[in-house]
């Protein structure tokens, strides 16, 4: 579903990404690891053509998007969720998810107001509610559910569990857990290994803007030296 190859990337003069390459296939969760600053964030950008590519390729569905500006990179399926959530604090629930749909998609599940409630029941209770007079926890089901409502094929999540409840948290992971039985691919950027394990099925590391690892999320659990080398604090 997301091919991502040798993906090089500047911040000006700076080089942030050196090579990444990864995927995600339908109906996978995809974890990528590491610390702060390590080019998690930046990697989802690339993707989607927030941060132009300076070198590498991104397929989407067999389809090139490296070159594509962001909003024919969503129109094609793919959703995504930024770290700082940007929802509009003066528009409410129903009126926020309501500038996020799109059309139905092929391939893809339909998403309705109705079965976003039933996955975040939080929001279902708070329907005429200002996206500004939420937790934080609650604004980042909000976003969630606002980019679902374009019935995207793969979603990019960038630090879903940051700065939230342990309860937010576990529901947060029952929301992804509840994507991926529906088929949806998912690539999340997390710090969170123990939230990661949960959810994810196989895991990336990266470290100063490249992949130290690639594997499945019980090799990365066993591996004590690897995890102390890239994601100990």
């Amino acid at each position: 579903m997301l091919h991502v190859k040798d993906l090089h990337a500047y911040y000006g003069r700076a080089h942030i990404l050196h090579g990444v390459s990864l995927e995600a296939s339908a109906g996978e969760v995809v974890a990528l690891l590491g610390r702060n600053g390590a080019g998690k964030s930046t990697v989802m950008k690339a993707i989607m053509g927030l941060v132009p590519p300076a070198g590498g390729d991104v397929a989407f569905d067999g389809r090139r998007i490296d070159r594509l500006p962001p909003y024919r990179i969503a129109r094609l399926g793919l959703g995504y969720v930024p770290e700082d959530r940007r929802i509009f604090t003066e528009l409410s629930v129903l009126e926020n998810l309501e500038v996020g749909r799109q059309p139905p998609r092929a391939g893809a599940p339909s998403w309705t107001e109705d079965r976003l409630f039933a996955l975040f029941p939080n929001l279902g209770r708070m329907r005429e509610r200002p996206g500004g007079r939420m937790s934080g926890g609650e604004q980042q089901m909000l976003t969630i559910a606002r980019t679902l409502m374009g019935n995207p094929r793969c979603v990019l999540l960038d630090e879903p569990s940051e700065g939230l409840a342990p309860i937010i948290v576990e529901q947060m992971a029952n929301s992804i857990r509840a994507l991926k039985a529906e088929g949806l691919s998912v690539l999340l950027s997390e710090q969170n290994l123990h939230f990661s394990q949960a959810v994810a099925d196989r895991a990336y590391i990266i470290e100063k803007g490249q992949i130290r690892f690639g594997g499945s999320m019980a090799a990365l659990a066993a591996d004590t030296a690897l995890r102390e080398q890239y994601l100990s604090v």
